[in-house]
């Protein structure tokens, strides 16, 4: 048996079910290399948090090296509005710009704008969940777990109502591009879905530069020494990041409560479990399943030597089911006491919106245990095709 012949990112069989090919590589791979996509596979938890925190690896090079210099091809000519707009945003910065970055926007969103939220998401969120009910269920993913984030993000950076129908349609064309070899067409969605939202957040940012409101674009847009394609990068990040994990792990969290009904029972019957059962949902079917490194200098990972201008692909779902660390990984425990997953990252490119999202999915959870005491699966889901960020296409569910 090789990783290449367990490892099949490409297949539903295999996205449907990860976590028994990730015991095979932690066990007896734990660094392989995958010609498919010329990366290298890093499967253990040590090893991924790790490097995650290590400064010889990078979300990106071109802070120290040419493509030509790390032997890599130039992105196709066509793409160039998506890297334009996904390289000005702090996650594919490197320090000393990354560092520059994360600080100015920091200024703008705070902890205190962010707790402000609490109160909005809840009613949020109340509102979407009774809806729900009243419709006596359905798609919980398109109904739920999408508009919640979606409208958040919205709310924070103070997009029009009549506008934020583009935003999710965006997002999604545009992570199209962080799955493994993507497609021409993928490509070319994400190339359109760039295009059309910079130009959307320039317009509104020069406007709110003109007339500032009480708004995240408008924060940033009164930063100094941030620039208007930086400020541009920096909400799409917020949108893309801020809402595809949460929609995840609202509908993969789910999911695993609904086939795992003995936890169900005792986070309905213990309200107090859920700050622990949504890291632990986090942990169970993580939303991120690969998050990718260059390497920029030589390193060796248990004895496999890694070349400079190698990838690194760090599988977050196989580090957080690794045994070394998670007693039972492969059990949902709601109880779990020690639960150092990184779902949410490690080391400098950790998730800055990772407390919005805490609060996000406490108040969709909660409002869902607490209108729809009942609720129940009415169809089998399937996952969608994508592997990188996995999710489910639908969850059909009855009240």
């Amino acid at each position: 048996m090789t990783a290449a012949e367990l490892f099949d990112p490409w297949s539903r069989e295999f996205v449907a079910r990860p976590y028994p090919a990730y015991a095979w590589l932690r066990e007896h791979e734990p660094v392989s290399w995958f010609e498919p996509s010329r990366q290298y596979l890093v499967s253990r938890h040590e090893d991924v948090n790790a490097l995650l925190r290590d400064r010889r690896l990078g979300r990106s090079y071109l802070h120290v090296f040419s493509h030509a210099e790390m032997d890599r091809p130039e992105p196709p000519a066509y793409q160039e509005p998506f890297w334009h707009l996904n390289n000005n945003g702090m996650l594919d910065r490197e320090p000393p710009d990354h560092t520059r970055l994360r600080r100015l926007v920091s200024q703008a969103f705070t902890p205190r704008r962010v707790e402000a939220l609490r109160p909005v998401v809840q009613r949020l969120a109340d509102g979407l969940v009774d809806a729900f009910v009243k419709n006596g269920g359905g798609d919980l993913i398109a109904e739920v777990a999408e508009p919640l984030p979606v409208t958040v993000i919205a709310e924070l950076l103070g997009i029009p109502e009549a506008d934020r129908h583009n935003l999710r349609p965006w997002s999604a064309a545009m992570c199209g591009m962080y799955e493994l070899n993507p497609s021409r067409e993928a490509a070319d969605a994400a190339v359109r879905a760039s295009e059309e939202f910079s130009d959307y957040l320039r317009a509104l940012a020069r406007a709110r530069k003109a007339d500032p409101q009480d708004d995240l674009v408008s924060a940033l847009a009164a930063v100094d020494g941030l620039s208007e394609d930086e400020l541009i990068g920096t909400c799409v990040l917020l949108l893309n990041a801020g809402h595809e994990a949460t929609v995840n792990v609202t509908g993969n969290g789910w999911w695993a409560l609904l086939r795992n009904p003995d936890q169900l029972e005792l986070l309905r019957a213990n309200r107090d479990l859920l700050p622990g059962a949504i890291e632990e949902l986090m942990r169970y079917d993580t939303p991120l399943q690969m998050f990718e490194r260059w390497v920029l200098e030589d390193i060796e990972v248990h004895g496999v030597p890694i070349p400079r201008g190698s990838e690194v692909a760090l599988l977050f779902g196989s580090a957080n089911h690794d045994p070394a660390v998670f007693g039972d990984p492969e059990r949902l425990d709601l109880r779990r006491k020690e639960n150092p997953h990184i779902s949410f990252g490690a080391g400098i490119h950790y998730c800055l919106g990772a407390p919005l999202a805490r609060i996000e999915l406490a108040a969709s959870f909660g409002a869902m245990l607490d209108k729809a005491p009942g609720l129940r699966l009415a169809q089998e889901p399937e996952w969608k095709p994508g592997y990188v960020i996995r999710g489910l296409e639908r969850l059909e569910v009855s009240l």
